[in-house]
Parts: C-alpha cells; sequence; structure tokens
C-alpha cells in the first residue's frame, strides 16, 4: 500500500514538471520518519501547482489530508501523518539545505517515469520491489 502511495505523489509531481524527484526510504535511519520524497520546481507558480497535484492524488491514494509548513517562495513541506513527508524545494533552496546529503545514508527508491502514452506497455517498478524479486 505504501508504495503504491509513493508512486502517486511521484507521479502526481511529476505530472506537474516537477524534476529530479527523489524518494528516500528512512525506515532504517530514523525513529520518526519513514520515507521523504523531494523534488525541485522552477518557480513560485511551479511549486503552488506541484503542491496541490501531491495533495489531491495523495488523497485519492487513501493517505490524510497533509499538514502544510511554509508556504514560501523557495520551499514547501507536505506531511502526510508523519510517515510521508514531501519536499517541494526551488533548486536554489535544494542545493543549500542539501536533504539528500543530510540523509545520505537512506536508502533510495526509484519509481521509474510512467509512460504518457496510456496504449504503451511498460511496467513499473522500484528498486525495493527489484530486490525482493531477487
Amino acid at each position: 500500500m505504501v508504495k503504491a502511495q509513493l508512486r502517486a505523489i511521484v507521479d502526481a509531481a511529476r505530472e506537474r514538471r516537477a524534476e529530479d524527484v527523489v524518494v528516500l526510504d528512512l525506515t532504517d535511519v530514523s525513529s520518526t520518519l519513514e520515507y521523504f520524497i523531494i523534488c525541485t520546481a522552477t518557480a513560485g507558480l511551479q511549486l503552488n501547482a506541484i503542491q496541490e497535484n501531491v495533495r489531491q492524488k495523495a488523497q485519492e491514494a487513501g493517505l490524510p489530508r497533509p499538514s502544510v509548513e511554509g508556504p514560501s517562495e523557495r520551499w514547501l513541506l507536505l506531511a502526510f501523518g508523519g510517515g510521508i513527508v514531501v519536499h517541494i524545494m526551488t533548486k536554489d533552496a535544494r542545493d543549500y539545505y542539501d536533504l539528500e546529503g543530510l540523509w545520505s545514508d537512506a536508502r533510495k527508491l526509484e519509481f521509474l517515469e510512467t509512460p504518457r502514452d496510456p496504449d504503451a506497455n511498460q511496467t513499473e517498478t522500484t528498486q525495493a520491489e527489484s530486490a525482493q524479486a531477487e
């Protein structure tokens, strides 16, 4: 269920042209957090568009209404019950705060981009799903 929720958030961010979407699995490195999703928006308007789409798709995927930190023109944080936290940041803020560096011990989960053509027949996997299959 969590993987489907993460997938919904990643896809929602990408639908609004978020760049460099990264999912960090914090379950082995934090006692209070489970997943960070970090993405880059090129401007304040795009940041809001990403945030609105993520909120809508996350709720459709069964996540609770998020608490919102910010908003600012550089960084917006959506916390879905503490387990999943979405960081939508401008490139400058992302470089400055370097969340991936701070949480470098966390495992990265890869979500392949879904095809835009609904008739395309590609499979979606995450690193975790691939590892389970081995």
